[in-house]
Protein backbone atom coordinates (compact mmCIF):
# COMPACT_ATOMS: atom_id res chain seq x y z
CA UNK A 1 0.00 0.00 0.00
CA UNK A 2 1.25 3.50 -0.81
CA UNK A 3 2.23 5.86 2.01
CA UNK A 4 -0.57 8.22 3.03
CA UNK A 5 1.15 11.36 1.78
CA UNK A 6 1.73 9.80 -1.63
CA UNK A 7 -1.76 8.42 -2.13
CA UNK A 8 -3.43 11.72 -1.23
CA UNK A 9 -1.79 13.24 -4.28
CA UNK A 10 -4.51 11.54 -6.29
CA UNK A 11 -7.34 13.66 -4.95
CA UNK A 12 -9.93 14.49 -7.58
CA UNK A 13 -9.86 17.94 -9.14
CA UNK A 14 -12.36 19.03 -6.52
CA UNK A 15 -11.14 22.47 -5.54
CA UNK A 16 -8.99 23.86 -8.32
CA UNK A 17 -10.95 23.28 -11.52
CA UNK A 18 -11.23 20.57 -14.14
CA UNK A 19 -8.37 18.61 -15.64
CA UNK A 20 -8.01 17.83 -19.29
CA UNK A 21 -7.28 14.13 -19.01
CA UNK A 22 -5.95 11.36 -16.83
CA UNK A 23 -2.29 12.19 -17.40
CA UNK A 24 -2.68 15.72 -16.10
CA UNK A 25 -4.97 14.49 -13.35
CA UNK A 26 -2.44 12.02 -11.98
CA UNK A 27 0.34 14.61 -11.90
CA UNK A 28 -1.47 16.91 -9.50
CA UNK A 29 0.07 17.50 -6.10
CA UNK A 30 -1.55 18.39 -2.81
CA UNK A 31 -0.31 21.95 -3.20
CA UNK A 32 -2.52 22.27 -6.28
CA UNK A 33 -5.58 21.63 -4.10
CA UNK A 34 -4.61 23.96 -1.26
CA UNK A 35 -7.35 26.48 -2.06
CA UNK A 36 -9.73 24.64 0.29
CA UNK A 37 -7.61 23.68 3.30
CA UNK A 38 -10.56 22.80 5.52
CA UNK A 39 -11.89 20.37 2.95
CA UNK A 40 -8.44 18.82 2.68
CA UNK A 41 -8.28 18.46 6.46
CA UNK A 42 -11.53 16.50 6.26
CA UNK A 43 -10.24 14.20 3.53
CA UNK A 44 -6.97 13.68 5.43
CA UNK A 45 -8.81 12.11 8.36
CA UNK A 46 -10.35 9.49 6.06
CA UNK A 47 -8.54 6.17 6.62
CA UNK A 48 -6.20 4.84 3.94
CA UNK A 49 -8.03 1.52 3.90
CA UNK A 50 -11.12 -0.28 5.14
CA UNK A 51 -12.09 -3.90 5.46
CA UNK A 52 -15.13 -5.83 4.29
CA UNK A 53 -17.04 -8.13 6.61
CA UNK A 54 -19.32 -10.65 4.88
CA UNK A 55 -22.93 -10.37 5.99
CA UNK A 56 -24.57 -12.43 3.21
CA UNK A 57 -23.01 -14.68 0.60
CA UNK A 58 -24.16 -17.21 -1.97
CA UNK A 59 -26.02 -14.66 -4.10
CA UNK A 60 -25.81 -13.94 -7.83
CA UNK A 61 -25.82 -10.17 -8.51
CA UNK A 62 -27.17 -8.35 -5.44
CA UNK A 63 -28.40 -4.85 -6.30
CA UNK A 64 -30.51 -3.82 -3.30
CA UNK A 65 -30.55 -4.21 0.49
CA UNK A 66 -33.29 -3.04 2.84
CA UNK A 67 -33.54 -3.47 6.61
CA UNK A 68 -36.84 -4.51 8.16
CA UNK A 69 -37.86 -2.10 10.92
CA UNK A 70 -38.20 -3.64 14.35
CA UNK A 71 -36.88 -7.05 13.31
CA UNK A 72 -33.53 -8.79 12.86
CA UNK A 73 -34.18 -9.22 9.16
CA UNK A 74 -32.79 -7.87 5.91
CA UNK A 75 -34.10 -8.12 2.36
CA UNK A 76 -31.63 -8.59 -0.48
CA UNK A 77 -32.69 -8.06 -4.11
CA UNK A 78 -30.85 -10.09 -6.74
CA UNK A 79 -30.87 -8.83 -10.33
CA UNK A 80 -32.02 -12.24 -11.56
CA UNK A 81 -35.50 -11.57 -10.17
CA UNK A 82 -35.61 -12.74 -6.55
CA UNK A 83 -35.60 -11.02 -3.17
CA UNK A 84 -34.31 -13.02 -0.21
CA UNK A 85 -34.94 -12.57 3.50
CA UNK A 86 -31.80 -12.79 5.62
CA UNK A 87 -32.14 -13.41 9.35
CA UNK A 88 -29.79 -14.24 12.22
CA UNK A 89 -29.40 -17.83 11.02
CA UNK A 90 -28.79 -16.87 7.36
CA UNK A 91 -30.83 -16.70 4.17
CA UNK A 92 -34.27 -18.27 4.27
CA UNK A 93 -34.67 -21.09 1.76
CA UNK A 94 -37.92 -19.71 0.34
CA UNK A 95 -37.49 -16.36 -1.46
CA UNK A 96 -39.24 -13.38 0.07
CA UNK A 97 -40.43 -12.57 -3.47
CA UNK A 98 -39.78 -14.52 -6.68
CA UNK A 99 -40.39 -12.60 -9.90
CA UNK A 100 -38.33 -14.74 -12.25
CA UNK A 101 -41.40 -15.58 -14.33
CA UNK A 102 -41.98 -11.88 -14.90
CA UNK A 103 -38.56 -10.24 -14.94
CA UNK A 104 -36.66 -10.03 -18.22
CA UNK A 105 -32.88 -10.41 -17.85
CA UNK A 106 -29.90 -10.10 -20.17
CA UNK A 107 -27.85 -6.99 -20.90
CA UNK A 108 -28.44 -4.66 -17.95
CA UNK A 109 -32.06 -5.73 -17.50
CA UNK A 110 -33.45 -7.44 -14.43
CA UNK A 111 -34.75 -6.62 -10.99
CA UNK A 112 -33.14 -3.18 -10.63
CA UNK A 113 -34.58 -1.55 -7.54
CA UNK A 114 -36.39 -2.22 -4.26
CA UNK A 115 -37.46 -0.14 -1.31
CA UNK A 116 -39.71 -0.51 1.73
CA UNK A 117 -42.51 1.92 2.48
CA UNK A 118 -41.62 4.20 5.44
CA UNK A 119 -44.53 2.59 7.32
CA UNK A 120 -43.57 -0.96 6.34
CA UNK A 121 -43.86 -2.16 9.94
CA UNK A 122 -47.57 -1.34 9.81
CA UNK A 123 -48.65 -1.63 6.17
CA UNK A 124 -46.11 -4.21 4.85
CA UNK A 125 -45.86 -2.36 1.51
CA UNK A 126 -42.75 -2.59 -0.67
CA UNK A 127 -41.95 -1.33 -4.15
CA UNK A 128 -39.84 -2.89 -6.88
CA UNK A 129 -38.59 -1.72 -10.28
CA UNK A 130 -37.86 -4.39 -12.88
CA UNK A 131 -37.50 -5.08 -16.60
CA UNK A 132 -40.46 -6.84 -18.23
CA UNK A 133 -41.38 -7.83 -21.79
CA UNK A 134 -42.89 -5.05 -23.92
CA UNK A 135 -46.36 -4.10 -22.70
CA UNK A 136 -49.23 -2.94 -24.90
CA UNK A 137 -48.27 0.73 -24.71
CA UNK A 138 -44.59 0.22 -25.50
CA UNK A 139 -43.43 1.11 -29.05
CA UNK A 140 -42.68 -1.90 -31.24
CA UNK A 141 -39.07 -0.82 -31.80
CA UNK A 142 -38.38 -0.51 -28.06
CA UNK A 143 -36.59 -3.30 -26.21
CA UNK A 144 -38.77 -3.78 -23.12
CA UNK A 145 -40.94 -2.11 -20.49
CA UNK A 146 -39.73 -1.04 -17.09
CA UNK A 147 -42.28 -1.76 -14.37
CA UNK A 148 -42.66 0.03 -11.05
CA UNK A 149 -44.88 -2.18 -8.90
CA UNK A 150 -46.07 -2.44 -5.32
CA UNK A 151 -46.60 -5.55 -3.19
CA UNK A 152 -47.56 -6.40 0.38
CA UNK A 153 -45.70 -8.80 2.64
CA UNK A 154 -47.29 -11.17 5.11
CA UNK A 155 -47.75 -10.03 8.71
CA UNK A 156 -44.60 -11.90 9.81
CA UNK A 157 -42.56 -10.10 7.12
CA UNK A 158 -41.11 -13.32 5.70
CA UNK A 159 -42.95 -13.63 2.41
CA UNK A 160 -44.62 -11.43 -0.20
CA UNK A 161 -48.11 -12.27 -1.37
CA UNK A 162 -47.93 -12.29 -5.18
CA UNK A 163 -51.66 -11.61 -5.49
CA UNK A 164 -51.10 -8.18 -3.92
CA UNK A 165 -48.94 -7.02 -6.84
CA UNK A 166 -50.08 -3.77 -8.49
CA UNK A 167 -48.45 -1.92 -11.38
CA UNK A 168 -47.80 1.67 -10.37
CA UNK A 169 -46.05 2.91 -13.53
CA UNK A 170 -44.82 1.56 -16.87
CA UNK A 171 -41.66 3.01 -18.42
CA UNK A 172 -41.05 2.00 -22.06
CA UNK A 173 -37.31 1.39 -22.51
CA UNK A 174 -35.63 1.60 -25.94
CA UNK A 175 -32.57 -0.52 -25.07
CA UNK A 176 -31.42 -3.26 -22.72
CA UNK A 177 -28.97 -0.96 -20.93
CA UNK A 178 -28.89 2.42 -19.16
CA UNK A 179 -32.25 1.73 -17.51
CA UNK A 180 -31.50 3.15 -14.04
CA UNK A 181 -33.97 1.53 -11.67
CA UNK A 182 -33.24 2.66 -8.12
CA UNK A 183 -36.03 3.60 -5.69
CA UNK A 184 -35.99 5.53 -2.42
CA UNK A 185 -38.45 7.31 -0.19
CA UNK A 186 -37.46 10.85 0.71
CA UNK A 187 -37.96 12.56 4.07
CA UNK A 188 -41.07 14.13 2.52
CA UNK A 189 -42.67 10.66 2.28
CA UNK A 190 -42.69 10.66 -1.53
CA UNK A 191 -41.15 7.96 -3.72
CA UNK A 192 -38.17 8.97 -5.89
CA UNK A 193 -37.55 6.86 -9.02
CA UNK A 194 -34.31 6.95 -11.03
CA UNK A 195 -34.74 6.22 -14.75
CA UNK A 196 -31.93 5.94 -17.29
CA UNK A 197 -31.85 7.53 -20.73
CA UNK A 198 -32.13 4.05 -22.22
CA UNK A 199 -29.34 3.78 -24.75
CA UNK A 200 -25.93 4.94 -25.87
CA UNK A 201 -24.51 7.45 -28.29
CA UNK A 202 -25.86 10.54 -26.59
CA UNK A 203 -29.59 9.76 -26.51
CA UNK A 204 -32.16 11.02 -24.01
CA UNK A 205 -32.09 13.40 -21.07
CA UNK A 206 -33.42 16.75 -22.31
CA UNK A 207 -36.98 16.05 -23.51
CA UNK A 208 -39.32 16.38 -20.53
CA UNK A 209 -42.50 16.31 -22.62
CA UNK A 210 -42.52 12.87 -24.25
CA UNK A 211 -41.30 10.21 -21.83
CA UNK A 212 -39.57 9.68 -18.48
CA UNK A 213 -36.12 8.74 -19.81
CA UNK A 214 -33.07 10.30 -18.15
CA UNK A 215 -34.87 11.51 -15.04
CA UNK A 216 -35.66 11.27 -11.37
CA UNK A 217 -39.42 11.14 -10.79
CA UNK A 218 -41.25 12.00 -7.57
CA UNK A 219 -44.54 10.24 -6.84
CA UNK A 220 -47.11 10.18 -4.04
CA UNK A 221 -47.82 6.45 -3.77
CA UNK A 222 -50.08 6.92 -0.74
CA UNK A 223 -52.68 8.57 -2.95
CA UNK A 224 -54.04 7.84 -6.41
CA UNK A 225 -56.16 9.41 -9.10
CA UNK A 226 -58.95 7.98 -11.25
CA UNK A 227 -56.52 6.86 -13.95
CA UNK A 228 -53.23 6.38 -12.06
CA UNK A 229 -52.02 4.28 -9.14
CA UNK A 230 -50.30 7.34 -7.68
CA UNK A 231 -50.76 11.08 -7.33
CA UNK A 232 -48.35 13.84 -8.32
CA UNK A 233 -47.16 16.12 -5.52
CA UNK A 234 -48.50 19.62 -6.13
CA UNK A 235 -45.04 21.16 -5.84
CA UNK A 236 -43.32 19.00 -8.46
CA UNK A 237 -41.44 21.48 -10.66
CA UNK A 238 -43.32 20.95 -13.94
CA UNK A 239 -46.84 20.99 -12.51
CA UNK A 240 -48.59 23.77 -14.37
CA UNK A 241 -45.69 24.09 -16.84
CA UNK A 242 -44.68 22.42 -20.09
CA UNK A 243 -43.54 18.89 -19.33
CA UNK A 244 -44.65 15.75 -17.55
CA UNK A 245 -45.83 16.38 -14.00
CA UNK A 246 -44.01 13.35 -12.56
CA UNK A 247 -40.58 14.85 -13.22
CA UNK A 248 -38.53 16.08 -10.28
CA UNK A 249 -35.18 16.50 -12.10
CA UNK A 250 -33.75 15.52 -15.48
CA UNK A 251 -30.63 15.47 -17.67
CA UNK A 252 -29.33 12.11 -16.39
CA UNK A 253 -27.71 9.40 -18.47
CA UNK A 254 -27.97 6.37 -16.18
CA UNK A 255 -28.67 7.24 -12.54
CA UNK A 256 -27.31 4.18 -10.77
CA UNK A 257 -28.24 4.39 -7.08
CA UNK A 258 -29.64 7.31 -5.14
CA UNK A 259 -29.66 7.91 -1.40
CA UNK A 260 -30.86 10.45 1.15
CA UNK A 261 -28.98 11.98 4.07
CA UNK A 262 -30.04 14.90 6.26
CA UNK A 263 -32.32 16.32 3.59
CA UNK A 264 -29.88 15.85 0.71
CA UNK A 265 -30.37 13.34 -2.09
CA UNK A 266 -27.26 12.03 -3.84
CA UNK A 267 -27.61 10.64 -7.38
CA UNK A 268 -24.71 8.88 -9.09
CA UNK A 269 -24.85 9.16 -12.89
CA UNK A 270 -22.86 6.79 -15.10
CA UNK A 271 -20.91 8.59 -17.83
CA UNK A 272 -20.40 7.78 -21.50
CA UNK A 273 -16.72 7.83 -22.39
CA UNK A 274 -14.73 10.25 -20.26
CA UNK A 275 -16.24 11.18 -16.87
CA UNK A 276 -18.27 9.77 -14.00
CA UNK A 277 -20.29 12.01 -11.69
CA UNK A 278 -22.36 12.27 -8.51
CA UNK A 279 -25.02 14.96 -8.18
CA UNK A 280 -26.89 16.53 -5.30
CA UNK A 281 -30.52 16.47 -6.37
CA UNK A 282 -32.42 19.75 -6.59
CA UNK A 283 -36.04 20.25 -7.58
CA UNK A 284 -36.24 21.18 -11.26
CA UNK A 285 -32.53 20.59 -11.77
CA UNK A 286 -31.19 19.85 -15.25
CA UNK A 287 -27.97 17.83 -14.91
CA UNK A 288 -26.81 18.19 -18.48
CA UNK A 289 -27.02 14.89 -20.34
CA UNK A 290 -26.96 14.59 -23.38
CA UNK A 291 -25.27 17.96 -23.76
CA UNK A 292 -22.67 17.60 -21.03
CA UNK A 293 -20.80 14.75 -19.37
CA UNK A 294 -19.97 15.91 -15.86
CA UNK A 295 -18.77 19.52 -16.17
CA UNK A 296 -17.53 18.95 -19.73
CA UNK A 297 -19.12 19.18 -23.16
CA UNK A 298 -20.21 15.75 -24.33
CA UNK A 299 -19.61 17.02 -27.85
CA UNK A 300 -18.13 20.46 -28.37
CA UNK A 301 -20.90 21.53 -30.71
CA UNK A 302 -23.60 20.70 -28.15
CA UNK A 303 -22.75 23.19 -25.41
CA UNK A 304 -21.16 26.44 -26.59
CA UNK A 305 -22.30 27.96 -23.29
CA UNK A 306 -23.66 26.73 -19.96
CA UNK A 307 -27.35 27.15 -20.81
CA UNK A 308 -29.69 24.33 -21.72
CA UNK A 309 -30.81 25.59 -25.09
CA UNK A 310 -33.00 22.68 -26.13
CA UNK A 311 -36.74 23.32 -25.93
CA UNK A 312 -37.35 20.41 -23.56
CA UNK A 313 -34.66 21.55 -21.16
CA UNK A 314 -36.53 24.69 -20.19
CA UNK A 315 -33.60 27.05 -20.69
CA UNK A 316 -32.26 26.78 -17.13
CA UNK A 317 -28.51 26.59 -16.48
CA UNK A 318 -27.18 23.09 -15.99
CA UNK A 319 -26.45 21.97 -12.43
CA UNK A 320 -22.85 20.97 -11.78
CA UNK A 321 -22.03 17.65 -10.11
CA UNK A 322 -20.51 17.58 -6.65
CA UNK A 323 -18.13 14.75 -7.59
CA UNK A 324 -16.46 14.06 -10.90
CA UNK A 325 -13.67 11.69 -11.92
CA UNK A 326 -12.19 10.54 -15.22
CA UNK A 327 -11.81 7.40 -17.28
CA UNK A 328 -9.93 5.08 -17.69
CA UNK A 329 -9.46 3.24 -14.38
CA UNK A 330 -5.99 3.27 -12.87
CA UNK A 331 -4.91 1.52 -9.70
CA UNK A 332 -4.08 4.52 -7.53
CA UNK A 333 -6.16 7.42 -8.83
CA UNK A 334 -9.84 8.14 -8.30
CA UNK A 335 -10.93 6.91 -11.71
CA UNK A 336 -13.06 4.20 -13.27
CA UNK A 337 -15.70 3.36 -15.86
CA UNK A 338 -19.08 3.18 -14.10
CA UNK A 339 -19.90 5.02 -10.88
CA UNK A 340 -21.84 3.17 -8.17
CA UNK A 341 -23.71 5.55 -5.89
CA UNK A 342 -23.35 5.13 -2.15
CA UNK A 343 -24.30 6.66 1.21
CA UNK A 344 -23.09 9.20 3.72
CA UNK A 345 -21.54 7.29 6.61
CA UNK A 346 -23.26 7.90 9.98
CA UNK A 347 -22.12 4.83 11.93
CA UNK A 348 -19.84 4.29 14.92
CA UNK A 349 -17.57 1.51 13.63
CA UNK A 350 -15.45 3.93 11.58
CA UNK A 351 -15.69 7.36 13.28
CA UNK A 352 -13.12 8.81 10.86
CA UNK A 353 -15.70 8.38 8.09
CA UNK A 354 -18.45 10.34 9.86
CA UNK A 355 -20.20 12.60 7.36
CA UNK A 356 -18.22 11.17 4.44
CA UNK A 357 -19.97 10.05 1.26
CA UNK A 358 -18.82 6.47 0.59
CA UNK A 359 -19.31 5.26 -2.98
CA UNK A 360 -17.34 3.43 -5.65
CA UNK A 361 -16.87 2.19 -9.19
CA UNK A 362 -17.65 -1.04 -10.99
CA UNK A 363 -14.04 -1.52 -12.21
CA UNK A 364 -11.29 -2.46 -11.72
CA UNK A 365 -12.13 -5.12 -9.16
CA UNK A 366 -14.76 -3.08 -7.37
CA UNK A 367 -13.36 0.19 -6.04
CA UNK A 368 -14.38 2.20 -2.99
CA UNK A 369 -14.05 5.98 -2.75
CA UNK A 370 -14.72 8.58 -0.05
CA UNK A 371 -15.70 12.22 -0.62
CA UNK A 372 -16.03 15.06 1.88
CA UNK A 373 -18.14 18.19 1.65
CA UNK A 374 -16.26 21.51 1.36
CA UNK A 375 -16.92 23.80 4.33
CA UNK A 376 -18.54 26.43 2.14
CA UNK A 377 -20.69 23.75 0.49
CA UNK A 378 -19.74 24.85 -3.02
CA UNK A 379 -17.71 23.24 -5.77
CA UNK A 380 -16.56 19.71 -6.37
CA UNK A 381 -15.90 17.57 -3.30
CA UNK A 382 -12.37 16.30 -2.55
CA UNK A 383 -12.38 12.54 -3.13
CA UNK A 384 -9.91 9.77 -2.39
CA UNK A 385 -9.51 6.02 -2.84
CA UNK A 386 -10.42 3.71 0.05
CA UNK A 387 -8.18 0.69 -0.32
CA UNK A 388 -9.76 -2.64 0.61
CA UNK A 389 -7.59 -4.48 3.10
CA UNK A 390 -8.09 -8.05 4.32
CA UNK A 391 -9.09 -11.44 3.01
CA UNK A 392 -12.42 -10.31 1.52
CA UNK A 393 -12.15 -8.49 -1.80
CA UNK A 394 -14.57 -7.21 -4.41
CA UNK A 395 -14.52 -8.41 -7.99
CA UNK A 396 -17.42 -6.23 -9.11
CA UNK A 397 -19.19 -3.52 -7.11
CA UNK A 398 -22.92 -3.27 -7.81
CA UNK A 399 -24.62 -1.22 -5.11
CA UNK A 400 -24.60 0.11 -1.53
CA UNK A 401 -26.92 0.30 1.45
CA UNK A 402 -27.03 1.80 4.95
CA UNK A 403 -28.70 0.46 8.09
CA UNK A 404 -30.56 2.40 10.77
CA UNK A 405 -27.32 2.74 12.77
CA UNK A 406 -25.62 4.48 9.86
CA UNK A 407 -23.29 1.61 8.93
CA UNK A 408 -22.60 1.27 5.20
CA UNK A 409 -22.70 -1.95 3.17
CA UNK A 410 -21.22 -2.73 -0.24
CA UNK A 411 -23.06 -5.15 -2.53
CA UNK A 412 -21.34 -7.02 -5.31
CA UNK A 413 -19.44 -10.10 -6.30
CA UNK A 414 -16.44 -10.91 -4.18
CA UNK A 415 -14.90 -13.61 -2.04
CA UNK A 416 -17.45 -16.44 -2.00
CA UNK A 417 -19.49 -15.10 -4.93
CA UNK A 418 -22.22 -12.46 -4.82
CA UNK A 419 -22.81 -11.02 -1.41
CA UNK A 420 -23.36 -8.16 1.01
CA UNK A 421 -20.29 -6.80 2.82
CA UNK A 422 -20.26 -4.39 5.74
CA UNK A 423 -17.59 -1.69 5.57
CA UNK A 424 -15.41 -2.08 8.70
CA UNK A 425 -11.96 -0.98 9.90
CA UNK A 426 -9.04 -2.47 8.01
CA UNK A 427 -7.53 -5.64 9.43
Amino acid sequence: MEPRTSRRRFLTNAVAGATTGLAGFAKRSRADDATAPNALDAIDRVPNAVGLETLVDGLGMPVGLEFAPGADRRYVADRGGRIFAHESDGLRDEPFLDLRDTVRTGGERGLLGMTLHPDFAENRRLFVHFSAPRQSGTPADFDHTGILASFRATDDGRRVRRDTGRVVLEIPQPADFHNGGDLAFGPDGFLYVGIGAGGGGGGGGQDVTTDFLGSVLRLDVDDRTADRAYAVPDDNPLVGRTGLDEYYAWGFRNPWRLSFDDGDCFVADVGESDYEEVNRLEKGGNYGWNVREGTHCYREETCPNRSAERDGGGGEPFRDPIIEYPHPPTESAVSGVSVIGGYVYRGSTLPALEGTYVFGDFLPEGRLFAATRPDDGDGLWPTTVLEIDGETTLERLLSFSRDDRGEVYALGTGTGGGGVFRVVPAA
